[in-house]
Order: structure tokens, then sequence, then C-alpha cells
């Protein structure tokens, strides 16, 4: 599997991401969610990786404005849905590839990675 990186181009987190594994020399394909979407396959693994509850941002405007009927009784099925009608309720960034899978961005925890 060729490493991906999964997010959107204009958050400040993917930027930091994106510059590390330049800096590192490391091959990657951007997958950016708000042009390709977000493959229902790939949501599917990660939150069976690491739970429906990582991979929901709760903390950005997205998630904050929804309607309170809409973050009530949250499971992971509602949740899915939710992060498939709309990718910026995904953190990131998401990197996935042979051998690695990382969720949100931490330079030390991407520097023991790569």
């Amino acid at each position: 599997m060729a490493m991906i990186l999964y997010g959107i181009p204009n958050c400040d987190t993917v930027k930091k991401a994106r510059a590390f594994l330049a800096e590192r020399g490391v091959a990657h394909q951007f997958h950016d969610y708000k042009k390709a979407g977000v493959p229902a396959d790939a949501l599917a693994r990660w939150v069976a990786r690491w739970g429906w509850e990582a991979v929901l941002n709760r903390a950005g405007t997205t998630f904050k404005a929804l309607p309170d009927a809409d973050k009530q009784g949250l499971d992971a099925d509602k949740a899915i849905t939710l992060m498939l009608a709309n990718s910026s309720m995904i953190k990131r960034p998401i990197v996935e590839g042979d051998n690695i899978a990382l969720i949100g961005f931490k330079a030390d925890t991407w520097a023991g990675a790569f």
C-alpha cells in the first residue's frame, strides 16, 4: 500500500504533517477530503483500528456547530454517518501505508514512526 495522508489542505495540522514528511523525503499521496470525499471503507478501517471516539473530531467548529440533537446519543453508526456526510468531522491528518497507521499529528510520535 502506498503511503496516503488524508486530510484537508487548509488545515494547519495537515500542513505541519505534510511539511514533516517533505522534510524527511517520505513519499506519499495526499487525499483531499474536500475534493475526493471520504472513502467509506477507509473510515470503517479507521473506526475499527482506533475507535469512533478517536476518529471523530469533536473539537472542530463543524462538530460544535451541529444541532444538539445530532450530538445526542452518539454511537459508532451515528458518528460514521456524520463523518461521511461532513469530512471536517474526521480527526486529521490520518496516514496509512505499509506497516504504518497514524491519527493526528505529533512530531515526536511521527519521528519514531519514520
